[in-house]
């Protein structure tokens, strides 16, 4: 695998534009009940979570301990990982328990691999070095994903995603996670990632946080694209067709949630 460099250099698939791996906050408490509510909407006990990203850091979501405020938390309350996030709006938000996981797979023309020291330098390298809690935070991040380190699958998403849905075990609803990821890819590309999980043949799970209007087929809610906030989407695809719905909406990278779901 080679530096981060070489990664920022490296080249792109078709469509997708030149970016670096990122080292700011996973919106984990975004993504804990979007999972839990896709599988519950699936009437799954069991998932395999494809994070669509270079760090694979979302796939730790499960193993994080989540505060919401108010005395609402979800997650493994042990954890050292901690993540808070304020709830806005009248809507409870789904808070467990979370599926069992049978897989954990990231995919990425480069992904990271968080056993190698030389990923979590470029990672830590991202960081302003007074950066306390961000630090703290990215090292937690890593030790959880060392602990279960991701299967990955290198290659463009719109031609990988196959194989990532392949490795998810049969028994397991594969749960695709995309986190602002689509707004690499080129606007007219954007609708072939929808097309991806529809051409997966079994059912497939698919929870977005992307700007508003970037997730193809997941409602805007009326709100204005560039509008500083993202949505929280979900989809599930299978042989009868492809449901998609708008979960909520989000700020600050995941620090404000307003969860609208209902059920």
């Amino acid at each position: 695998m080679g530096s981060h460099s070489s990664r920022a250099a490296g080249s792109q698939g078709a469509g997708e534009r030149r970016r670096r791996p990122r080292s700011t906050p996973r919106p984990l408490a975004v993504l804990y009940p979007a999972i839990v509510a896709a599988a519950r909407w699936a009437g799954a006990g069991t998932v395999g979570l494809v994070d669509v990203s270079a760090t694979g850091l979302n796939l730790v979501v499960d193993r994080a301990a989540i505060d919401y405020g108010g005395g609402r938390e979800a997650g493994d309350p042990a954890s050292p990982l901690r993540v808070r996030c304020r709830l806005v709006g009248g809507s409870p938000v789904p808070t467990g328990p979370f599926p069992e996981v049978a897989a954990r797979v990231v995919v990425d023309t480069e992904p990271l691999d968080p056993t190698r020291a030389e990923d979590g330098h470029a990672l830590r390298a991202l960081l302003p070095p007074d950066d306390r809690e961000g630090i703290a935070r990215l090292e937690a991040e890593l030790a959880l994903a060392a602990a279960a380190p991701p299967h990955p699958v290198r290659g463009h998403v719109l031609e990988a995603l196959p194989e990532a849905l392949a490795a998810v075990p049969s028994e397991a609803l594969p749960v695709v996670i995309t986190t602002w990821a689509l707004s690499r890819l080129r606007p007219h590309a954007r609708p072939r990632f929808l097309d991806r999980l529809r051409e997966a043949g079994g059912r497939v799970a698919w929870v977005s946080v992307e700007g508003v209007g970037v997730a193809p087929g997941v409602p805007t809610l009326g709100d204005r694209p560039a509008s500083g906030h993202s949505i929280v989407g979900l989809a599930l695809c299978d042989p009868q067709g492809v449901r998609v719905t708008a979960a909520g909406r989000c700020w600050q990278r995941g620090a404000v949630l307003e969860w609208i779901l209902e059920g």
